[in-house]
């Protein structure tokens, strides 16, 4: 089983930066990985994806704030949150392995909520 634990969340004020962690239980060194959130209400939605190798993808609502970095030899995941805005308020969630458009793998969640 792989697990995978997120930290970093908190609250911080509109135009902060919080740095988010994702540890995996195996080695990230060929697959996929990925963070989504999830706002109170609503569904939860892609911020990034990055493959083995090749380009990361960020969602609209995140380009230029946001960057998603990986230390293979750490099985670590981040993402890089500046610029932060209260619609960023959410629960965050890593995923690991892409499967069928989603992820195989998640972590529990961290919580980001940014105050105005």
């Amino acid at each position: 089983q792989v697990q995978l634990v997120e930290s970093g969340g908190g609250l911080v004020q509109a135009g902060g930066s919080l740095r988010l962690s994702c540890v995996v239980s195996r080695s990230i060194f060929s697959i996929s990985m990925g963070w989504y959130r999830q706002a109170p209400g609503k569904q939860r939605e892609l911020v990034a994806t990055m493959p083995s190798s090749g380009s990361t993808f960020y969602a609209d609502s995140v380009k230029g704030r946001f960057t998603f970095s990986r230390d293979n030899a750490k099985n670590t995941v981040y993402l890089q949150m500046n610029s932060l805005k209260p619609e960023d308020t959410a629960v965050y969630y890593c995923g690991a392995e892409a499967s069928y458009g989603s992820f195989r793998y998640w972590g529990q969640g961290t919580r980001v909520t940014v105050s105005s």
